[in-house]
């Protein structure tokens, strides 16, 4: 019996934000879902507008897996992961045996299929999953902001400084034409 599956099937009970007042909770398996759009969509806009050659269903892919070590560690929430080097360091480590962990739960002739969406952390995908996982957390915080909830501001600022210093004209333009609708309310975005 492999478990792998059935170990992601979780990924809903696992709620991010845990140290926020949250106005409407997060699941990772919701969170990694929305990633894996954005990185979609920022792959396509690098290939077709900018000249890019990624592969744009990797890079969803990746995103659908990108937290599967959260099925065993949680998810720790960023000041702690990052209060300073020694946590992140062990933090890191920590995920990459999770990640291990969660690959024996394969049959073997399947791991290689497997690890490079579990695993990777230097494919050019990767690094537009790491824009969309920015991207898709400045969209909470503005769903969190929209609804009245000032516990997300120093979140939405800091996020929002990290993605102007992306250095991606990707990102840059996914910001310039399509964030400002994840402030609209449904009646305004079906208005024509």
């Amino acid at each position: 019996m492999y478990k792998f599956f059935a170990f992601l099937h979780r990924m809903r009970y696992i709620n991010r934000w845990s140290l926020m007042r949250s106005y409407e909770n997060e699941n990772v398996a919701e969170h990694s879902h929305c990633v894996a759009i954005m990185a979609h969509a920022l792959c396509v806009i690098e290939n077709k507008l900018f000249g890019g050659s990624l592969d744009e269903n990797k890079a969803a892919v990746i995103a659908l897996y990108h937290e599967t070590s959260e099925v065993i560690t949680g998810d720790l929430p960023t000041p702690i992961k990052y209060f300073n080097n020694g946590i992140t360091d062990a933090y890191k480590q920590l995920e990459s045996q999770a990640e291990e962990k969660m690959l024996r739960q394969l049959p073997g002739e399947l791991v290689d299929s497997f690890a490079p969406l579990v695993c990777d952390k230097s494919s050019d995908e990767y690094r537009f999953v790491k824009y969309a996982d920015k991207l898709a957390a400045y969209v909470k915080c503005i769903e969190e902001i929209n609804a009245g909830n000032p516990e997300f501001n120093s979140a939405f600022k800091t996020i929002g400084e990290w993605l102007d210093n992306a250095d991606s004209r990707s990102v840059n333009y996914f910001k310039k034409n399509f964030i400002d609708a994840f402030y609209l309310t449904l009646d305004k975005l079906q208005e024509e």
